[in-house]
């Protein structure tokens, strides 16, 4: 009998969670809280859930609901932010948050008790069931794949790729809020910033961070450039306390259809469902209203949640062509040396749209702002990009 046709094999679950992520784990937390009914059944292929991360989101990134039933797995709180161009400074208000995985891990793994388990690897999955790697079958109504960032022909990509150390300074380092671009470095591999994440006075998360054309990570070039930076600032360090990493995909153009079709009516979240902000790479807004999605859900048959999943995929990629076509500007118009200008001028725009545009919410009128006015890159190049022609040079697929 083919997988993932009927059979008469009793059930594990209703629901199989594969990959204990961001974007699992919020519907775990989301289900366990509002639907106890579901059984539930979260694996993981690492020690922990949620892996080694931070996600970060602004308050107005989230519905009021939403930031009431995430509130207890945000570990860090800021009433706002900074960002540092080589000509420009500017401190933006607005609640901005945290979520570590350490505390991701502890508040959902103590919900889900042995609902969750860790340390099991999958060796292939369908629809309803999952293979493990020891050849054990676990069957259920549906199975989401929540894996992270999956290679497609069907989409164009640039990169934002990281480094990130927390960082114990042997002095305070005098930091009041977060900085979430410190374009004032050199310039190194497309448009590079630095952000800062002041957790307590003595403690920062410091990410080296690239918007890139390639997906390579020099690693030991970004921890080299981090304790630069720390020094130019005059910090002494005690100790590193963690280290993260990662690439994540900055969609350019595609076939969301024919991406959907790889999927092979396989339920997907997070960034397999390619849920995530076009441009900044945020990923928890995506999360958290595809957890309420789900939970909302009577019917949780594969076959439902997955046209379910895809409808709203789709929805949201055509809602987010606009920024597709700034990413696009981004990569193809400007030189890698000078892409911080193009961020440098946007910051520039009122706040109110800022906020908006992290939240990706813009109006009409947001758009025809962002992109009146000179632009801080060749015009020729500007429409090319806009047109969706690019140069063999910025094609990039993953």
């Amino acid at each position: 009998m083919p997988a993932d046709h009927a059979s008469s094999a009793p059930l594990d679950a209703d629901l199989i969670l594969v990959g204990g992520g961001l974007a699992n784990g919020l519907i775990a937390w989301r289900l366990a809280l509002q639907r106890p009914d579901v059984r539930l059944l979260l694996l993981e292929a690492g020690p922990t859930l949620g892996g080694n991360h931070t996600w970060s989101f602004h308050a107005t990134d989230l519905t009021a609901a939403q930031q009431a039933w995430i509130a207890p797995l945000v570990a860090h709180r800021w009433a706002g932010h900074e960002v540092v161009f080589p000509q420009r400074r500017r401190h933006l208000g607005g609640g901005y948050a945290s979520v570590t995985s350490e505390r991701f891990h502890a508040r959902i793994a103590a919900l889900l008790g042995e609902r969750a388990r860790r340390g099991v690897a999958v060796a292939a999955l369908g629809p309803t069931q999952v293979t493990l790697a020891d050849g054990t079958v676990l069957r259920a109504r549906a199975v989401i794949d929540g894996r992270g960032a999956r290679r497609s022909p069907h989409l164009v990509l640039g990169h934002q790729k990281f480094l990130g150390q927390e960082l114990k300074l042997a002095a305070p380092h005098g930091l009041e809020a977060p900085v979430l671009m410190d374009a004032s470095v050199a310039q190194h591999d497309g448009y590079r910033f630095v952000y800062l994440l002041p957790f307590t006075a003595d403690t920062v998360l410091v990410e080296d961070t690239y918007y890139a054309d390639g997906a390579a990570l020099d690693a030991p070039a970004l921890r080299r450039r981090i304790a630069q930076y720390a020094a130019a600032r005059g910090w002494r360090l005690e100790g590193v306390v963690r280290e993260e990493q990662g690439v994540l995909p900055i969609v350019l153009s595609g076939d969301p259809e024919a991406f959907w079709r790889e999927a092979r009516g396989v339920p997907c979240s997070g960034l397999a469902a390619g849920l995530f902000h076009p441009t900044t790479g945020y990923s928890l807004p995506e999360a958290a209203t595809v957890a309420e999605l789900i939970a909302a859900r009577v019917e949780l048959s594969a076959p439902a949640l997955f046209e379910s999943l895809r409808a709203h995929a789709l929805q949201r990629w055509r809602a987010h062509g606009f920024f597709r076509l700034l990413n696009r500007m981004l990569f193809r118009s400007a030189p890698p040396q000078l892409r911080w200008k193009v961020m440098q001028r946007f910051y520039g725009l009122p706040e109110p749209l800022i906020a908006r545009f992290y939240a990706a919410q813009l109006g009409a009128l947001d758009k025809l702002r962002i992109v009146s006015g000179k632009p801080p890159v060749p015009l020729g190049a500007a429409l090319r990009a806009a047109l969706d022609r690019p140069s063999s040079r910025a094609e990039v697929r993953q």
